[in-house]
């Protein structure tokens, strides 16, 4: 059966939901209920931008951040490689300005160049805790993590 996150920014009343599947583990409950409520108060700041064109510039650079980091996660390092060039010339660095920063990153690592990270994905440290929202609401659906020393309700535990 479906779940639904439910995110509400309290300066602006902007509400966003999610809903899914999500697994029953405790910390990724955690993760899709923060992810949600940041996604909620990143939407709500930008609408709050009285201007347009400013508006619109911030739409596709969080896009933007947002596909690179689905293909960061993914491990497509040639998308990766295509989004971070789109992005550059949007700035306005053309090809020699990409040349040069190109070359600067080979002297500065050589001709073998940053050593091989492998999949990126899994370069996973602990996050930290995450700082109170305290400008958000957000609606958690009923706890189903397997966890049996702790049966406080996902609700009770944010």
């Amino acid at each position: 059966m479906a779940e639904q996150y439910v995110a509400t920014d309290k300066r602006t009343g902007l509400e966003v939901a999610v809903t899914g599947e999500f697994p029953p583990h405790h910390d990724d409950r955690i993760r899709i209920a923060r992810t949600c409520t940041l996604f909620t108060r990143l939407l709500a700041t930008i609408l709050s931008n009285s201007s347009e064109s400013d508006r619109r510039e911030q739409f596709v650079a969080i896009e933007t951040q947002l596909e690179l980091a689905e293909a960061l996660i993914r491990g497509d390092l040639t998308e990766v490689q295509t989004l971070l060039q789109q992005t550059m010339e949007r700035l306005g660095m053309g090809p020699e300005q990409l040349d040069e920063v190109a070359r600067r990153i080979l002297k500065e690592f050589g001709e073998d160049g940053p050593p091989d990270l492998g999949n990126l994905g899994d370069l996973r440290p602990d996050p930290p805790p995450p700082p109170p929202l305290d400008d958000i609401d957000i609606d958690l659906p009923p706890h189903g993590h397997s966890d049996k020393d702790d049966e406080t309700p996902l609700d009770d535990r944010l």
